[in-house]
C-alpha cells in the first residue's frame, strides 16, 4: 500500500488522469485566452484580469433549529483497528438546506487520544485530512498522523480523522466494477484523431453513467462546502469550541473552506501544499501541468547524473524528449508486463507522474523506465497501479470515484467538449512538453458529469480567524508553490512558510525546520513569521 507520509493526495477531476488538480492566487478569473496566454511551468501568482472571484461568505454564527439534533448528538466510541484507536459514527444531514431525518448520512470517525496526562495541558482535538479529494482521513490517521506527528503534538491533542461524505467508510461513492475500471484507465488520453477523441468521450460518458446508476442520490451532496459543514458538526460533537486542523493538498481547500465559513470557530490551522479556490478549473489543470513539469525537470536533472539513467546523460531537456518519444512509441505499441495487462501510453504516463510526488521514488522510476524501454513494463505498471490505488487483487480504492464526484461538484467543467480542448491544448503543452497534452484531455470528463456543479471559484479571506499557517514547497508537482503564495496572501491572517525542496507537501517530509515550526504553532500557538523559509 502507498505511504501516506510520502505522498499526500491531490488528483484531477478525471479518474483516468495521470495527475492531479484542484485550485491559485489573487482573486481573478480564468486567464486563458487560448494558446497565447499559457501559464509557464512555474506560474506566477498574478493573473490576468478576468473578473474578480466573489468571496466565500461566512455562515451565520447561530445554529438553525433544524440542525440542533446533529450538533447536540453524543458520540459512542468503541475500540477499533490498531491498539489505542477508537471509532464512532457521526450523523449529518444529506442536504443542509433541507435537513430530514429520513435522509441522513453516517460518517466514519476515528481518533487516537492524547498521549499526555490531560488536564490543563490538553488542547482538544486536532482534525486531519490527507487530501484527494477522496483520501481516507481514517487511513491517514492510523497509518501516519497518530504515529508520525511530532510527539509534543500527539501528547497535547486527540488526533481525529473523519472520512468525508462519499469517501471510504463514509457512504462511499461507487461508479464502476474493477474490470470496468481496468478498461477505463487504459483509454488513450492523447487522441490523435476524431475516432480516438470520440472513444475518450465515450469512456467519460460511461464513467459518469456508472456513477449516476450506483450513487445518484449522493452525487449532488459531496461538495467541499458540505464536508466543511460536517466538520463543524463534528467539532460540536467532540466538545470543542474551535477546530484545530492539519490538512494536506486538497485538505488545504477543505480547511480553508471551513475557516471561510466559520472564522470565529477556527483554531490553529495548518494548510500544507495549498490550493487556491480563486482559480477556474481550467487554470487549475493548466498550472498543475506546469507543476509536474517543474518536478520532472528536477528528476531529469538528477537522472542525467546517475549511471543508471534510462533517459541518457546529456541534459534534462534531452531526457524529456526521450521520455516523450517513449510515450509515443508506447501509444503505437503497448509494452508487455508478463501478465494479461499491457502497459499503455496512459498507464506509462501515470506511472511517471506517480514518481513525481516524492524524490524517494526517483530511483524506482529510473529502474522501471529502464526496464519498460527494454520491453518489460511490469515495474512501471506497478507505479501506475500505486497512483490509482489498484491492489494486487485488482480492486480499486474508492478515491477513484470520490475524487471526480467532489471535483465536478466544486467547480464548473474546465472544457465544454473536444473542440474546446483542442482550442486550449497548446497552452497545456507549453506549460509541460512532457505531460501537457494528456493533462488537457484528462480535464474534459466533468463536461459529461450527471450532476451540475454547485460551487464556483471564489476567494477565501476568513476575516476574524487567528493566524493560519500555509506551507508551500518550491518544486511541488501537484500543488505548485505559487498556489501556497496565493492562498496565504488571500487569507486575512495567512502566514506563508516555505520549504525549498522537491515532492508534494512539506510536513513530515524530512525537514526539521518545517516540522519544528508546525509543532510550535500547534502546541504553543506561535505562528511562523510570514515568509519564513526552510530547507
Amino acid at each position: 500500500m502507498r505511504s501516506l507520509t510520502t505522498r499526500r493526495l491531490l488528483r484531477s477531476s478525471s479518474a483516468a488522469c495521470l495527475a492531479a488538480v484542484l485550485l491559485m492566487a489573487g482573486c481573478s478569473g480564468d486567464s486563458d485566452g487560448g494558446e497565447d496566454s499559457a501559464s509557464s511551468p512555474a506560474p506566477s501568482p498574478t493573473r490576468e484580469p478576468g473578473g474578480d472571484a466573489p468571496p466565500l461568505e461566512p455562515l451565520p454564527e447561530g445554529t438553525p433549529a433544524a440542525l440542533k439534533p446533529y450538533y447536540e448528538q453524543r458520540l459512542k466510541w468503541r475500540e477499533c483497528g490498531t491498539i489505542g484507536f477508537e471509532c464512532t459514527t457521526l450523523k449529518v444531514p444529506l442536504d443542509y438546506g433541507k435537513p430530514d431525518a429520513e435522509a441522513e448520512l453516517k460518517l466514519a470517525v476515528s481518533r487516537k487520544k492524547a498521549t499526555g496526562d490531560g488536564g490543563e495541558k490538553r488542547l482538544g482535538s486536532l482534525m486531519v485530512n490527507p487530501g484527494g479529494p477522496g483520501g481516507s482521513a481514517i487511513e491517514y490517521l492510523q497509518q501516519a498522523a497518530a504515529v508520525g506527528f511530532p510527539a509534543e503534538v500527539r501528547e497535547r491533542y486527540d488526533v481525529v480523522g473523519m472520512d468525508p461524505r462519499g469517501v471510504a467508510r463514509s457512504e462511499p461513492v461507487e461508479c464502476l466494477s474493477d474490470r470496468e475500471m481496468d478498461r477505463f484507465v487504459t483509454t488513450d488520453q492523447t487522441p490523435d484523431d476524431t475516432k480516438e477523441a470520440d472513444a475518450l468521450v465515450a469512456a467519460y460518458e460511461d464513467f459518469a453513467e456508472g456513477c449516476e446508476q450506483r450513487s445518484s442520490g449522493l452525487l449532488g451532496h459531496v461538495s467541499t462546502v458540505e464536508a466543511a459543514r460536517d466538520m463543524d458538526v463534528l467539532r460540536a460533537a467532540l466538545g470543542d469550541d474551535k477546530v484545530s486542523y492539519y490538512g494536506a493538498s486538497y485538505g488545504t481547500f477543505l480547511g480553508a473552506t471551513y475557516a471561510g465559513l466559520y472564522p470565529r470557530r477556527t483554531g490553529r490551522l495548518v494548510l500544507d501544499g495549498a490550493l487556491d479556490p480563486s482559480l477556474s478549473s481550467r487554470d487549475v489543470n493548466r498550472e498543475q501541468t506546469g507543476g509536474f513539469e517543474t518536478a520532472f525537470r528536477a528528476f531529469a536533472e538528477d537522472c542525467v547524473k546517475q549511471s543508471d539513467c534510462p533517459l541518457g546523460r546529456k541534459s534534462a531537456r534531452d531526457a524529456g524528449e526521450r521520455l516523450s518519444a517513449f510515450f509515443e512509441k508506447t501509444d503505437a505499441k503497448p509494452v508487455a508486463t508478463g501478465s494479461s495487462r499491457e502497459l499503455t501510453e496512459s498507464l506509462a504516463t501515470t506511472g511517471v507522474a506517480q514518481a513525481m510526488y516524492s524524490d524517494v521514488l526517483w530511483p524506482e522510476l529510473r529502474t522501471a523506465l529502464g526496464a519498460a524501454m527494454k520491453g518489460k513494463g511490469k515495474d512501471l505498471l506497478a507505479l501506475s497501479d500505486a497512483y490509482y490505488e489498484r491492489d494486487a487483487d485488482g480492486s480499486y480504492a474508492n478515491i477513484m470515484y470520490a475524487n471526480p464526484a467532489v471535483n465536478c461538484l466544486d467547480l464548473p467543467p474546465a472544457f465544454a467538449g473536444p473542440e474546446d480542448v483542442e482550442k486550449h491544448v497548446g497552452s497545456f503543452e507549453k506549460a509541460s512538453p512532457v505531460f501537457g497534452r494528456g493533462f488537457a484531455w484528462a480535464s474534459l470528463n466533468c463536461a459529461y458529469w450527471p450532476t451540475k456543479a454547485t460551487g464556483e471559484q471564489h476567494c477565501i479571506e476568513a476575516k476574524g480567524a487567528p493566524p493560519i499557517v500555509v506551507v508551500g514547497t518550491t518544486r511541488d508537482p501537484a500543488t505548485p508553490y505559487a498556489w501556497s503564495q496565493g492562498l496565504a496572501g488571500q487569507l486575512s491572517s495567512g502566514r506563508l512558510l516555505t520549504r525549498d525542496g522537491d515532492g508534494h507537501t512539506a510536513f513530515m517530509q524530512g525537514s526539521q525546520c518545517v516540522d519544528g515550526a508546525v509543532a510550535d504553532y500547534l502546541v504553543n500557538g506561535k505562528a511562523p513569521e510570514d515568509g519564513e523559509r526552510c530547507t
